[in-house]
Order: C-alpha cells, then sequence, then structure tokens
C-alpha cells in the first residue's frame, strides 16, 4: 500500500495555497499577537493555517533578532547571522542603496563599489581587527545582492545622466497621445515623491550646530516622504500623501489619524513603496479625481503621469478603465515631471516660511520662550499642519507653469521654473524672519536647505540611523503600550465651554459702545458655534436617553427573575432597590 493518502475530493477538504511569508507579515503577526489578537483571528485575518501562526510565534525571538540586524524585510529564510565590519557596512549601503533608488537615482556598479569602500574604511576601526581588507569585487557585489534581495535592481556599468534627447522628442508624443484620447488639462495629473526633513534648519544656525555636536539621533535627520500632485490647469491640488516612519507617533496622542489634513500612512523606513503607492492610486487617487469630474461637470477620464521609479507599479492601467497611466521615458525625470519644476521647492521654502514665522509667533507671544524652547517643542503633528497650509500656499498659475517642459500647449503664462518670482520672495521673507530669531542666514542658506532634502546620505547620516532604528526598536520592545482614548466631545465640558463663552461675550457687551457691533459679532459666533451647539443638544438627549433606559433595565430585571422562581422562602435583603422590586413585581402583589 503506497504512503500517498487518497485524493477523495468529498473527504478531502479546500487545499490552501502554500505561500512564502516573508520576514514583514512574520514581524506584523509577531505585533498583532503581543497586541492581544489571539491567534486563530491572526490566522482567519491573514488566511493562515493556525500550526502556521503558531510556528512563527514560537520562532518570534530569532525573528525580532534579524529585523534588528537590517535582514530584508522581504526575505523568507531566516539566515546565519553574520557579525563584524563587513556586515555592518553591507546593512548601511543596504540603506543607502534603498534611499538612492526611492530617489530614482541612477546605480553603477563602480558607484557602489566606492561607496561600499568608504564605509567599510569609516566602521572597521570599532572592530578587533582595524587592519582587515575589504576589496569591494564583482563576486562580493554579486552575494550582496543575493543576501540584500537587490535582484531585480537595475545596476549599470556606467553612472547615468539625464537622457536629453528622450526629454526633447517625448513632449510632442505625449501631445499626440492626448490629442488622440481627447483629454483636456483639467484631466491630466502628474504626482512625485519628495522627502522632507521636517524639523531641519539651516546649517549656519546655531540650532543646527549645536545639534550637531550633541550625542544620538539628530532631529534634523528625521525625514518623511511626500507624494504631491495636481493636474494641468492647475484648478485640481491633490491632498497630500505623507510617509512616517512611526505609526503613532506620541503628537498624535488623541487625534483621529482620518482627520488630518493630509492622507497618513507608515512604514518603517518612511517610504513610499510598491504596496503604498498601489493603495493610493486605487482607494485615494481615483475617488479623488472622479469627485473633481462629478463637481466641476468633466467627463472622468483622466491621465496620470508618473516617472518610472520602482515604486510605481507598472500594471496600474489595469486597475480603472477611465484612468491610463503613462510613464515618462527613463532618465528624464530631472527635465520633464511637472512636480519637479517648481512646486515642490516652493512648497518646502513655504514650508520653512511657516515655520520661521511660528518661531517668531511663540518667542514674542510667550514671555520667556527662546528659539531653542520653541524647536524643541516643535512635533510631527505641528509639522503636518504647516505641510498641510504650506501646500495651500502653491498658486494655480505656479501648478500650471510647471508643465511647459512637458505638455506646453496647456500652459497660460510662463515667468521661469526654479528660480521664479515667487521663490525669490518667499526666500527673501525667510531671511527676514531669521534675522528676527537672531539666526545668520541668507538666501543661499535658503536654498542649500531647500536642496539638502533630496541630497545623498552621507557615511555619518547612514551611521546615525542605523543607531536611531537599533535605539527605536528596543525601545517600542521594552515599552508598555498605553491605551489611548481619542478625542471627543461630553456634554459637561461643552456646557462649561458654552459659559466660558456666555461669559466672554458678556464683558465685550458691557465695554462695546456701540451695539450694532456688539449683535454682528454676537451673531457671527453664534453662527459659528452652531455646529457645536447641535452636537450638545443631540449628546444631552442621548444621555437622558440613556440614564432612563438604565433606570427601566433595573427597575424589570428583578421582576422578571422573581417571577421565574419557585415559591421558596427568600433570605430578606439589605438592598432597597432588591425590595422595591420584589414589593412591587406582580407576584408579591397578589401573595
Amino acid at each position: 500500500m503506497s504512503g500517498k493518502r487518497p485524493s477523495d475530493s468529498k473527504s478531502a477538504g479546500p487545499v490552501r495555497k502554500r505561500n512564502k511569508i516573508d520576514l514583514e507579515q512574520k514581524m506584523k503577526i509577531v505585533k498583532k499577537y503581543e497586541g492581544g489578537q489571539s491567534l486563530s483571528s491572526i490566522a482567519r485575518e491573514l488566511d493562515l493555517a493556525t500550526s502556521t501562526v503558531k510556528s512563527i510565534l514560537n520562532d518570534s525571538a530569532r525573528i525580532k533578532e534579524h529585523v534588528k540586524g537590517s535582514a530584508p524585510l522581504k526575505s523568507t529564510v531566516i539566515m546565519k547571522q553574520r557579525t563584524g565590519a563587513i556586515y555592518e557596512m553591507e546593512k548601511l549601503l543596504t540603506m543607502w542603496m534603498e534611499d538612492q533608488i526611492q530617489k530614482r537615482v541612477p546605480l553603477s556598479l563602480m558607484i557602489i563599489q566606492a561607496k561600499a569602500k568608504s564605509i567599510f574604511d569609516d566602521v572597521k576601526g570599532k572592530y578587533s581587527d582595524p587592519n582587515v581588507k575589504f576589496v569591494a569585487s564583482h563576486g562580493w557585489f554579486n552575494r550582496f545582492k543575493q543576501r540584500a534581495n537587490f535582484h531585480n535592481v537595475k545596476v549599470n556599468d556606467e553612472a547615468a545622466s539625464a537622457d536629453t534627447k528622450a526629454a526633447e522628442k517625448y513632449p510632442e508624443v505625449l501631445r499626440k497621445l492626448i490629442e488622440e484620447c481627447g483629454y483636456t488639462a483639467q484631466q491630466i495629473f502628474n504626482v512625485d515623491e519628495t522627502g522632507l526633513f521636517w524639523k531641519k534648519m539651516p546649517d549656519r544656525t546655531y540650532i543646527s550646530k549645536e545639534e550637531k555636536t550633541m550625542p544620538g539621533f539628530k532631529a534634523a535627520k528625521d525625514r518623511l516622504t511626500l507624494l504631491l500632485g495636481g493636474n494641468a490647469a492647475g484648478d485640481c491640488k491633490l491632498k497630500p500623501l505623507l510617509v512616517y516612519h512611526s505609526e503613532n507617533p506620541h503628537a498624535f496622542k488623541g487625534i483621529s489619524k482620518a482627520t488630518l489634513p493630509v492622507h497618513f500612512r507608515s512604514n518603517r523606513k518612511a517610504w513610499i513603496t510598491m504596496a503604498l503607492f498601489e493603495d493610493w492610486f486605487i482607494n485615494l487617487f481615483i475617488p479623488e479625481v472622479e469627485k473633481f469630474c462629478r463637481e466641476n461637470d468633466i467627463p472622468f477620464k483622466i491621465m496620470l503621469i508618473v516617472d518610472n521609479a520602482p515604486g510605481h507599479p507598472a500594471h496600474l492601467d489595469d486597475f480603472h478603465p477611465n484612468v491610463k497611466v503613462v510613464f515618462l521615458p527613463p532618465n528624464t525625470t530631472s527635465i520633464l515631471q511637472p512636480m519637479d519644476q517648481g512646486v515642490i521647492a516652493n512648497f518646502k521654502a513655504y514650508y520653512l516660511r511657516r515655520t520661521f514665522a511660528q518661531a517668531v509667533e511663540a518667542t514674542d507671544r510667550e514671555f520667556g520662550k527662546t528659539l531653542r524652547d520653541f524647536w524643541k517643542s516643535y512635533n510631527i503633528y505641528q509639522a503636518i499642519i504647516n505641510i498641510a497650509k504650506a501646500w495651500a500656499e502653491v498658486t494655480q498659475v505656479c501648478l500650471n507653469a510647471v508643465w511647459k517642459k512637458a505638455c506646453p500647449q496647456f500652459v497660460h503664462s510662463f515667468k521661469g521654473f526654479e528660480k521664479d518670482e515667487t521663490y525669490e520672495e518667499v526666500a527673501d521673507e525667510i531671511v527676514k524672519l531669521a534675522k528676527q530669531l537672531e539666526l545668520e542666514v541668507d538666501v543661499g542658506d535658503v536654498d542649500e536647505l531647500i536642496e539638502s532634502h533630496g541630497a545623498e546620505l552621507s557615511n555619518e547620516d547612514l551611521i546615525e540611523l542605523e543607531a536611531a532604528k537599533v535605539k527605536e526598536q528596543t525601545e517600542a520592545e521594552d515599552e508598555v503600550e498605553e491605551v489611548e482614548e481619542p478625542r471627543h466631545f461630553n456634554t459637561k465640558e461643552m456646557a462649561l465651554a458654552f459659559r466660558e463663552i456666555d461669559s466672554a461675550m458678556a464683558r465685550f457687551e458691557k465695554m462695546d459702545p456701540n451695539s450694532s457691533r456688539f449683535l454682528r459679532v454676537n451673531r457671527g459666533i453664534d453662527e459659528t458655534l452652531a455646529c457645536y451647539r447641535q452636537i450638545y443638544e443631540e449628546k444631552k438627549k442621548a444621555t437622558i436617553k440613556s440614564s432612563l433606559d438604565k433606570f427601566v433595565r433595573k427597575v424589570e430585571r428583578p421582576a422578571t427573575s422573581t417571577s421565574l422562581q419557585p415559591s421558596t422562602s427568600k433570605a430578606p435583603s439589605d438592598d432597597p432597590d432588591d425590595v422595591m422590586s420584589v414589593s412591587s413585581s406582580p407576584s408579591s402583589s397578589t401573595n
């Protein structure tokens, strides 16, 4: 008799497809279980066998160690741990390469080998044999690619530069495609990712200099990634997608992420991955542009132009019949990509101006508050508010003008790109605000800071980022997660707030000799607060109803239970509610 199981379709259950589970998913399973979710619930949610989930949880200690050691999260096999200068160099090189890929910087073998040697020279002194040699050979690189899971990364033999010939020809190709399909300027969109060091000061300021001398992770190196975009007409500015390395920053305590003025997402490296971009495209971009078309009585027929970054799935065109996705030719982003032609630079200038203006206001308003105090308290939530306000400042003229190179037929007026009037005016205002803060800043410093958001990570940056990542993971494991109560309205606090507003208005009424003015202001405040008063009235009704329901249940429950009990003697109760309930029940009244 053979050892094979019979393939009886009636008796056999459904065959579960065998899938490889990478480290990223394994860590999700571990976190879900540690967060209190049951083993069977995790298995159902992720469509995995319960035994598979159990095996992963049994191996959780080893999984955490490998994630700490910067093992690629997409790897499916846990290898033997390596140590030493070459191992650390490869961790930092992996981070550098991933950063370059995210910035769409072409990689050549020669550049990677040079960076590997440079990092190795900087880290080898920490180990017992500082004289150890490292040769960045072809053989080493092939093995490194395998270990780091860079199978699909294109590495050129020589450093690639912008393809000016392709960039010159492409606008005509794009124009013909637009005409054939009948798109208007309102129906053509472009988006682009950009990094933002949200808490970074110009290098020459004393804040920046002091931070560099302090040990540990530098706040100026804390980066988030934004996806910004709009249409060629400039009259549809998309809500920004923001990706941060922390899923629940402390600054969000009590705040619902759904109410933020950006689409907030997170991953460990604060990058827009292929999965995040696909999620944005299907669940955020398509509904937003469909709503725009409906509200403006435009046919829902959209063209989205993007560059050929690794994070942009090639199959985006398959998701919706009304949305066509067009990819720019390789190595033409810096020349053709509309968002790169001034929108992002202006946005970052507006963000810096808002941050400096906020610092001036805080130090002027609050007695004794210094710029150091303000900068220390400035958090990611405040940065997100400033990001939203800065994005709102980007004008329709700017959003339209940046299409001059890709779609010149749609541009109404053109005054220049990177160093246009608007940018120069904003830079001058930043310098004036800096002087009020007693900072040493000129226009050149502003340019340098804005350009630094896209600069290559230095060896020092890589070492600091790796140290911060390990520290953050260690703290996360040791930290007991607090269940934070979200912000909500309650009738007591709302009633108090209304009384305080009424009291303040009564004071203004006593002081104001112009009764018409007071009535106008008072009417405006009443209209503004109407939404809060409506919430208050609804909550008050709900509170009264809930109290009545509780009272009714309290009265009825003992009566029901008494009527069902056999007629046996019952010990007297000391609870007055019990006495009242029994005496008022039908059975006790007949007796």
